[in-house]
């Protein structure tokens, strides 16, 4: 006698869940329908922010057609845990469908984590800030470096190091990222900005609407600006002595170099002056040599 199939356990492998489920092809796994009441939202869930408008969508999808494909949970003591699938989950609560249809595999928390990051991953689901946090978790929690979680998650390592490098940008910046205000792209060209200039330099991208590029420009010139206003180092000694040249002389006396190698500036504003400072230069000791410098208090 042949025997029916149970109508609770399905054959099925979403497209993506492959790569969370490793093993033979033969050998796919089966699926149940699970009360959505049992499952609770999963705690490695990398993804934070919903749009409004696609969570509609869905829910108007599944109220249509069901959840056509199934999420992924691991069992525990109180019911199930969600690994993959928060969109579909929504929306089915949302729809006030009573049982979703879901795979059960038991996972680890690094596991649950790498499976919702790929499945997000892959599905281009999560925005730049969420998946540096999501790598970042993955290397700190689980001891894994960015190449170990570039080949987990399908990716190359400098791509996962550029990623993770965006959470060291403020939070304001970060959250213009999450809100779609600016891209992953403008946000990596702010990284090169000046920290006394990324917030003018941010306000302008918004402003003006500027491209990556735009913003890359505006970064390097805020980085040239910044070189050309740091101030440099004086010798306290020849400053000193500035001082107290330009007070025996009655004008203003400038030094530039070292006591090796420069110049001495001597400034004037009129004919009478420029005679006046002649005649002190050429009065040898009696002018602006009227005191020996000491050269020893520079050693």
């Amino acid at each position: 006698m042949e025997r029916k199939p149970d109508p609770l356990k399905k054959k099925v492998l979403g497209r993506g869940l492959s790569a969370l489920l490793p093993g033979p092809a033969e050998r796919e796994p089966v699926f149940l329908h699970i009360p959505v009441n049992e499952i609770r939202a999963g705690s490695q869930q990398p993804r934070r922010s919903f749009s409004a408008g696609e969570l509609r969508d869905l829910v108007e999808s599944v109220r249509e057609k069901g959840v056509l494909q199934p999420v992924l949970v691991r069992p525990t003591t109180a019911g199930y845990e969600l690994v993959a699938g928060e969109r579909r989950l929504r929306a089915a609560q949302a729809a006030g469908v009573e049982t979703i249809p879901a795979i059960v595999k038991k996972f680890s928390d690094r596991e649950s984590l790498e499976a919702a990051l790929v499945e997000n991953v892959q599905r281009t689901d999560l925005n730049a800030i969420e998946l540096a946090e999501a790598y970042h978790r993955l290397s700190t929690e689980f001891a894994l470096s960015h190449e170990e979680v570039a080949r987990r998650v399908g990716k190359d390592r400098v791509t996962v190091a550029n990623t993770v490098r965006l959470l060291k940008l403020p939070a304001f910046v970060k959250q213009a990222v999450v809100d779609g205000r600016i891209s992953a792209g403008h946000a990596r060209a702010l990284l090169s900005a000046p920290p006394g200039r990324l917030p003018a330099i941010f306000e302008t991208v918004l402003r003006r609407g500027l491209s990556v590029r735009e913003a890359e420009r505006m970064c390097q010139q805020g980085e040239r600006k910044e070189a050309t206003r740091k101030p440099k180092r004086r010798d306290l000694h020849l400053k000193d002595l500035e001082d107290r040249l330009s007070r025996r002389g009655g004008t203003r006396v400038r030094i530039r170099g070292t006591t090796k190698k420069g110049r001495v500036e001597v400034s004037y504003f009129s004919e009478e002056e420029f005679t006046r400072i002649c005649d002190i230069l050429f009065t040898g000791d009696q002018g602006f040599a009227g005191g020996k410098y000491d050269t020893e208090r520079q050693e």
